[in-house]
């Protein structure tokens, strides 16, 4: 189901503070509050929002992000995915289509724990090769 710009406006409204009440949202939008109401309603129904979520403060999050760009063979899939379910640090991973198999994203609080978790990704059974990109400055962030 198509969204519109109002439903835009909202959803960026809800990005920068999920929590906001509706009556905020409202007036900020220049809407009633029920109009707001119905429109949440329809896209927790759509399943454009599946669910509101927390997002911590700079000050909480691990200080150090990298992504690690993996090649794989077919067959050791399995193994590689319950080993990177393992790691806490891992954040995400997703298939790629191209040069890599996986792209992983990870979280760590210092060198050390990052270099760790490199090492045991890297040393799974299956890892053909890797390349690891570790995050700088973040210059723009729109995950909800």
């Amino acid at each position: 189901m198509p969204i519109d710009e109002t439903d835009r406006a909202l959803l960026t409204l809800l990005a920068e503070n999920a929590r906001m009440p509706v009556a905020t949202l409202a007036r900020r939008l220049g809407l009633a509050r029920t109009t707001v109401q119905a429109r949440l309603d329809k896209l927790e129904t759509n399943g454009t929002i599946a669910g509101y979520t927390l997002k911590l403060g700079a000050a909480h999050r691990p200080s150090l992000r990298a992504t690690v760009l993996l090649s794989i063979e077919a067959a050791a899939s399995p193994k590689i995915l319950a080993r990177l379910r393992s790691q806490p640090q891992v954040d995400t991973v997703h298939t790629a289509s191209g040069r890599f198999d996986l792209v992983v994203t990870l979280s760590a609080d210092t060198t050390e724990e990052l270099d760790t978790v490199l090492d045991r990704i890297c040393e799974t059974s299956g890892v053909r090769s890797s390349e690891s990109l570790i995050h700088l400055t973040t210059k723009l962030d729109r995950r909800l």
